[in-house]
C-alpha cells in the first residue's frame, strides 16, 4: 500500500494552512492510500486541546470537525517532542488520540512514505 507523510509546521497563527494535512490525508486514505500527519514547530498548536474549535474559516467546517474526521479515517497524528519543549508545552496539553514523538521517528517516516509534503 503506497504511504504519504503531512510534515505540518504552521500554526494557529496562520489558520488558512490548518485544513490542507487533515483533508489531504483523508482523502488518501479514502484512495487506500496510507496517510501520517507530523506536526512540528509551530504546527503542534493545532493538536493543543481546545485550539482547533477556535478556528472555522469561510464556509468549511470547524477545523475540530475536519481533524475528527481523519482520526476517524484511521490517520495517526504524531507531536514532535523537540517542538513541545521548545514552545514550552507539556504532554497533557494535547487532543487525545496523539503520538508523541521524537526526530528518529520523524526521519522514520519520511523513509518508509513514498511521498512527503510538508505545509
Amino acid at each position: 500500500m503506497p504511504k504519504i507523510l503531512y510534515v505540518q509546521t504552521s500554526g494557529t497563527d496562520t489558520p488558512e494552512r490548518l485544513y490542507a494535512p487533515f483533508i489531504l490525508a483523508t482523502t488518501a486514505v479514502a484512495m487506500d492510500i496510507e496517510a501520517d500527519i507530523y506536526f512540528m514547530i509551530k504546527g503542534i498548536t493545532v493538536m493543543k486541546k481546545g485550539e482547533a474549535e477556535q478556528i472555522k474559516i469561510g464556509s468549511f467546517p470547524s477545523l475540530k470537525d475536519v481533524i475528527d474526521q481523519a482520526k476517524d479515517a484511521g490517520i495517526t497524528f504524531y507531536v514532535c517532542e523537540q517542538s513541545t519543549q521548545l514552545l514550552g508545552l507539556e504532554r497533557g496539553d494535547f487532543i487525545e488520540g496523539i503520538k508523541i514523538a521524537g526526530a528518529a521517528t520523524l526521519n522514520d517516516l519520511a523513509i518508509e512514505a513514498d511521498s512527503v509534503i510538508t505545509f
